[in-house]
């Protein structure tokens, strides 16, 4: 592990790290779209963070981008992968 150590914000998100948010960035694909939406009212947001790579923040702004735009409730009923 890297000697940064991890920091968080004032919703006690954690911050982009290097070791555990490989994804950070990259664009989402269907499958993590999906795992997103299914699990988000059921998971709590550090779990998923580190099971999608992504920091908790870039979760939470992906929900509430695909709540917007009507997505939300059409990946979380896909059923493809989850």
């Amino acid at each position: 592990m890297a000697t940064e150590s991890l920091r968080f914000d004032r919703y006690n998100r954690m911050s982009y790290h290097p070791d555990y948010h490989h994804n950070f960035q990259k664009p989402y694909c269907v499958e993590d779209l999906e795992y997103l939406c299914k699990f988000w009212e059921h998971d709590d947001w550090r779990s998923m963070a580190f099971a999608l790579g992504r920091p908790e923040a870039s979760l939470s702004n992906k929900v509430n981008e695909l709540r917007k735009n009507g997505m939300y409730e059409v990946y979380k009923n896909l059923n493809h992968f989850y």
